[in-house]
């Protein structure tokens, strides 16, 4: 195996270890040390890897993203698929992926509320992340009303619409904890399917 493969699976081990460290001591509490101790290295070791600890929480948050895009870029590329089926699934997908990273996102929340007590504005940061992913779903709106798919909309509107899901999902599975958001999905192919034109 090669040392580039090797130390990527080595980052990925430290990230979910860090995760865990993120999610007992909480974003604020959790430090370099206490990482290198859940990993079983040394700070040296893990300092090889990572330079600090924002820079693991980045990388996962990255991951992360990078996953998403992958898979909606995906869809989205799909020719045998309407503009319906496409935000649907590129929604159901995103939802999918929620489910999976809860721990992840439980750790962005403390992030979240750890800048508001320090005076930093989070939306910037959230807006920073998230841009990519809301310039998909606008696309994929303006796409479908060109192709008369879709009813004429505003885009953003719509897309303010269709990003809701996603908030509304990650306020379900960290703040209310649940474990899925099986309900949610409906309710996601129930309400594009009200974009569609008669």
């Amino acid at each position: 195996m090669s040392i580039v493969v090797e130390h990527e699976k080595r980052r990925k081990e430290i990230l979910e270890n860090a995760l865990n460290v993120f999610m007992d001591e909480g974003f604020e509490n959790a430090t370099f040390q206490k990482i290198a101790d859940r990993c079983g290295i040394t700070r040296t070791t893990l300092y090889t890897y990572f330079k600090n600890k924002k820079e693991i929480f980045n990388y996962s948050i990255k991951q992360l993203m990078i996953k998403a895009e992958e898979d909606i870029q995906n869809i989205q590329a799909n020719a045998s698929m309407s503009s319906v089926e496409k935000i649907t699934n590129v929604l159901l997908d995103i939802l999918r992926l929620l489910e999976q990273n809860r721990l992840l996102l439980s750790v962005v929340l403390d992030y979240l509320l750890h800048l508001s007590k320090n005076d930093v504005d989070p939306e910037i940061r959230v807006r920073r992340r998230t841009v990519r992913m809301r310039h998909i779903l606008a696309s994929m709106v303006i796409e479908g009303v060109k192709a008369g798919e879709l009813k004429k909309v505003s885009v953003k509107t719509a897309d303010d619409f269709l990003y809701s899901f996603i908030e509304s999902a990650i306020f379900n599975l960290v703040v209310l904890k649940r474990k899925t958001v099986g309900e949610l999905r409906d309710t996601v192919v129930f309400a594009v399917k009200q974009f569609a034109r008669e």
